[in-house]
């Protein structure tokens, strides 16, 4: 699947002297991979590097650069009927989320969230088929043009869109936060204006981090002998600004350790504490309602703490949901940087790290779908729209536009604008 960037690196590096990238010299130390897959359909000089060329990797394979006994049941077979669930949900999700009774603030991070999760899942696909299902993984790859495909394909953009879509859950979660605990705030900070203003942030920055990743490279081709006949195959070249001025060391540490604190750890951290707080807050709202219930006093307000609740309710299964998948990937990461760049970890080798994150892959797509199942379970108003549009048609969605069921969070929409789901 799409491939993490501290595996990227890893995977035409099969071994790196710890405590750095690279000697100072940049002269990559390179030993054969110790995976037990077959390799018999293999160029016979697959490891092999010109001696005059010390920045040159062997050329690409991806049967030489991922776990290959695991990649092509879940990359081949299980992950494009799962992308395919994906489209199907998420292009759902947002045809409901784009009703112009839907539009809020709150729905349009969640709408952001389900194009950025199809984009990031959809990339990746082809390759997919190609490599795992129709069984080209042992081909070498070329030209030139379709090795660069691959790399942007299968692990720039979907790290772009899988890092925009962690700071879309975060944002959605303080937002939410804002609403629960700092109502008069929400109404200067949670416009929809702000809030579509805040998601393009969070895209240029997104883009800013992984820029020069689409720089870091360059490919070259050479011909080698294969299956008795001569092949054009890529060779992977780090850039020269790399190797001449910002050193690889420095580069990929800042890189790699940028993305274990702002991608990874931070965000879930963030996300753990304000789960919790929204957790504390429903509950002593649940007791403020029974209370005026108990009291038979403000009936339209406890019914307007009732909506906000089940909302609240519904975006804390969504965040848990991300953590259950997103805090094993950040622990795998963190635990390989360090043992490759700080302290040697005994029990943390390269083949192992490269089948966990491949399944850490495949539950994060899993999870996509989920996201739909649970508007559908727990939004009264996704529900309901969602049967109007697909199932009873487009008159009964007119006729219901005016509704009471499409009611508001926090007063007129003239304060918040926050729709209830």
């Amino acid at each position: 699947m799409f491939i993490k960037d501290l595996l990227c690196f890893y995977s035409y590096n099969p071994e790196i002297t710890v405590g750095g990238f690279g000697d100072d010299s940049n002269e990559f130390h390179l030993s054969p991979p110790s995976n037990d897959y077959d390799t018999s359909s293999e160029p016979e000089n697959a490891t092999a590097m010109p001696e005059n060329d010390t920045f040159r990797y062997p050329h690409v394979n991806i049967t030489l650069s991922s776990p290959i006994d695991y990649a092509i049941p879940i990359g081949g077979y299980c992950m494009p009927f799962l992308i395919l669930i994906t489209i199907i949900a998420n292009t759902l999700v947002v045809v409901v989320l784009s009703k112009r009774h839907m539009r809020s603030p709150t729905n349009a991070v969640l709408l952001t969230m389900a194009l950025t999760d199809t984009l990031m899942a959809l990339f990746p696909a082809p390759w997919l088929l190609y490599m795992y299902t129709f069984g080209n993984h042992y081909k070498p790859l070329s030209p030139v043009v379709m090795c660069y495909a691959y790399t942007i394909m299968t692990e720039i953009l979907p790290n772009f869109f899988h890092t925009a879509s962690i700071w879309l859950t975060l944002a959605l979660a303080i937002q939410r936060y804002i609403y629960v605990c700092h109502a008069p705030v929400a109404r200067t900070w949670c416009t929809m204006p702000r809030v579509l203003k805040g998601i393009g942030i969070i895209f240029g920055l997104a883009l800013f981090h992984l820029s020069t990743r689409f720089f870091d490279y360059y490919f070259t081709t050479d011909t080698i002998e294969w299956e008795g006949a001569e092949h054009e195959v890529c060779f992977y070249h780090y850039a020269y600004w790399m190797t001449h001025y910002v050193t690889v060391d420095y580069y990929f540490n800042y890189y790699f350790w940028f993305r274990v604190i702002f991608v990874h750890m931070g965000p879930c951290i963030a996300l753990l504490v304000l789960n919790s707080l929204l957790f504390r807050a429903m509950k002593e709202a649940q007791q403020k309602r029974l209370q005026l219930f108990k009291d038979n006093k403000k009936a339209n307000e406890c019914r307007k703490m009732r909506d906000a609740n089940s909302t609240t309710i519904m975006l804390i299964v969504v965040v848990t949901v991300f953590l259950f998948v997103e805090v094993p990937l950040a622990i795998i990461t963190v635990l390989h940087l360090v043992s490759n760049t700080v302290v040697e970890l005994p029990f943390i080798e390269s083949d192992m790290v490269a089948v966990l994150i491949l399944f850490s892959n495949f539950f994060i797509t899993l999870s996509f779908p989920i996201n739909f199942a649970i508007y559908c379970g727990m939004s009264r108003q996704f529900r309901e729209t969602f049967k109007d549009l697909f199932i009873r048609g487009a008159a009964a969605s007119a006729r219901h536009n005016g509704s009471s069921r499409y009611s508001l969070v926090n007063g007129p929409r003239t304060c918040t604008n926050e729709t209830v789901l």
